[in-house]
């Protein structure tokens, strides 16, 4: 037995209890390098306990939907970064915190070009590329301590497009 959501297209709105959509959405908030460039000024809370600020290449297996989801994370001790290397859509799935743990999940897909930043503790997907070469720059916490959490769902959901 499984149970289904459908994914949905990224939005600032939709994903702002999960954590920050990076992408260059309006304006830049200011020009720079001799008005050669913009710049779209701090478009992630990035969060770290006991620890610092680390970028780390990931690359990922693509998968294809429909896709089973039997699992999800969470990073108690920092906020986690994804920025796709790739003007490739990729798989977002999130959910709520449930009294510790996660309620029903969403999926999102992302736009050519978007990132994503989940806020500290937010339960979440695996990195989930849709296309080759899944490949990611991923800004994260660098410290001792666990700092991973995850879940396995008892009945699994199926995630289908849209």
């Amino acid at each position: 037995m499984t149970r289904a959501i459908r994914v949905e297209p990224l939005s600032r709105a939709a994903f702002a209890p999960f954590g920050d959509v990076l992408d260059t959405e309006g304006a830049p908030d200011r020009m720079i390098n001799q008005g050669l460039c913009g710049r779209f000024h701090d478009r992630a809370r990035l969060d770290f306990a006991d620890g610092r600020a680390g970028v780390s290449l990931f690359q990922a297996e693509p998968r294809s939907l429909p896709l089973m989801l039997d699992m999800v994370e969470r990073h108690p001790l920092g906020s986690q970064a994804f920025v796709p290397m790739s003007l490739d859509p990729f798989l977002v799935i999130v959910a709520p915190d449930e009294a510790g743990k996660p309620g029903r999940p969403r999926a999102f897909l992302t736009a050519p070009g978007q990132g994503i930043n989940f806020h500290r503790g937010t339960w979440h997907g695996v990195l989930t590329p849709l296309a080759e070469p899944g490949l990611f720059a991923v800004i994260d916490r660098i410290g001792e301590g666990s700092n991973l959490e995850e879940h396995r769902f008892e009945t699994p959901y199926r995630v289908l497009a849209g």
